[in-house]
């Protein structure tokens, strides 16, 4: 099967309530219909404002997928729109929570390829409860143990909407995402689990919550 990026978004400061405070956030991200040169440092014109937890070389891109996107169906009443849960890519074809640390992505280009790499789950916060304007919806999301994966750039180019989308496994015995969405979520697998999680290439923030968990 055929995989690939079916929407490029990105997202503008804007306002938001969170609860009883006011932040600016750029989790409204929108589709863009021309080809968005991506670094490591994210996509070209995409505003990351809370970088305690979004953002950063280790979660510089975050991507959702069509299979997942199905999954809320019946919450919207129909597909979500690209940029629903702030997220910058669409990928078809793939669950998000079966993907590995370490699994590498390489959207073909016609200018050139470019290659990311997963790194972390999304685990959910007010704020995406905030966007949807639904005050459950950090529970929803929980229970729908679809992720979406962060991923880091390994090789820059530009991404468009159509895209073809190849993928390199990661090596045996590296977590899914659905074991860390897990993990996130309350989850304690054992000692000897926990120390493998290391051996992989986690997103550094996820990678400092392993650690505290060991200690």
């Amino acid at each position: 099967m055929q995989l690939l990026l079916t929407a490029v978004c990105v997202g503008q400061p804007a306002a938001l309530s969170v609860g009883t405070r006011e932040t600016v956030t750029g989790i409204d991200k929108r589709a863009v219909p021309l080809r968005v040169p991506v670094t490591p440092a994210g996509l070209d014109g995409d505003h990351v404002l809370n970088r305690q937890y979004h953002g950063g070389p280790d979660q510089a891109v975050y991507a959702y997928t069509v299979p997942d996107y199905a999954c809320w169906a019946d919450y919207f009443g129909a597909l979500p729109v690209p940029g629903t849960f702030g997220e910058n890519l669409v990928l078809s074809g793939l669950d998000s929570a079966a993907l590995r640390v370490g699994d590498r992505l390489t959207v073909h280009g016609p200018d050139g390829n470019v290659t990311l790499e997963v790194t972390a789950p999304r685990i959910p916060c007010a704020t995406l409860a905030a966007r949807l304007q639904d005050d459950t919806f950090v529970r929803r999301f929980a229970q729908g143990r679809r992720p979406g994966a962060y991923l880091r750039v390994l090789t820059s180019g530009t991404l468009g909407a159509g895209d073809p989308v190849s993928v390199a496994s990661a090596p045996a015995g590296s977590p899914t995402l659905g074991e860390l969405f897990d993990l996130g979520l309350g989850a304690r697998p054992d000692r000897a689990t926990l120390e493998g999680y290391l051996q992989f290439p986690l997103a550094e923030r996820l990678r400092g919550t392993v650690r505290d968990l060991l200690a």
